[in-house]
């Protein structure tokens, strides 16, 4: 019970992350190195906690450091690049990054037990890499349909400029190019 918790916990952050990074304005390389150095300090003092335990309580606190680690580099990397592609490598790694300390929960069991554990983390990360995947071709899709929407637009403003001539339709022609970006 506390494995699907778990897992719907990750899924909804992930997509969380994955919506804040899509909207969030790329940021600046200073910005990037800082929040890749907060992550490795993090991660260090994460893991020295976790020298305190032994066995796979011990395993399961270093995954989750490290998950935490990939979390915060991966979306500071896409907020710095700020493509839908980078997005989904950060989607996709922070699955992995899931995937890694819940298949290490599974180690505590055996049996029939552990084998479905795996089975279920193994579930999720497919789940979340389609769904990063999935995401990243809308979000091209979008793209592409706002630029097809924009050259039509264009023709038609530099249709209605043919009715000017000399001056005006030089204007016209420059300020249609301005407005779409051409």
């Amino acid at each position: 019970m506390n494995y699907n918790i778990a897992k719907a916990w990750i899924c909804t952050a992930t997509t969380c992350v994955a919506f804040a990074a899509a909207a969030a304005p790329a940021i600046a390389k200073a910005d990037y190195e800082s929040a890749k150095a907060r992550a490795a300090s993090d991660y260090k003092t994460a893991r020295a906690q976790c020298d305190n335990l032994a066995g796979n309580a011990k395993d399961v606190c270093i995954a989750e450091a490290k998950a935490a680690r990939v979390h915060t580099e991966s979306d500071a990397e896409a907020q710095y690049k700020n493509t839908p592609d980078a997005i989904a490598d950060a989607r996709q790694a922070a699955a992995k990054a899931d995937y890694d300390v819940n298949r290490t929960r599974c180690d505590s069991q055996a049996g029939n037990a552990k084998d479905v554990c795996v089975k279920q983390a193994k579930a999720t990360l497919t789940s979340a890499q389609a769904d990063a995947k999935a995401d990243m071709k809308a979000a091209e899709a979008r793209a592409d349909a706002a630029n097809d929407i924009n050259a039509a637009d264009y023709k038609v403003a530099r249709e209605k400029c043919d009715s000017y001539a000399g001056p005006a339709k030089d204007a016209c022609i420059a300020d249609a190019k301005i407005r779409h970006g051409m």
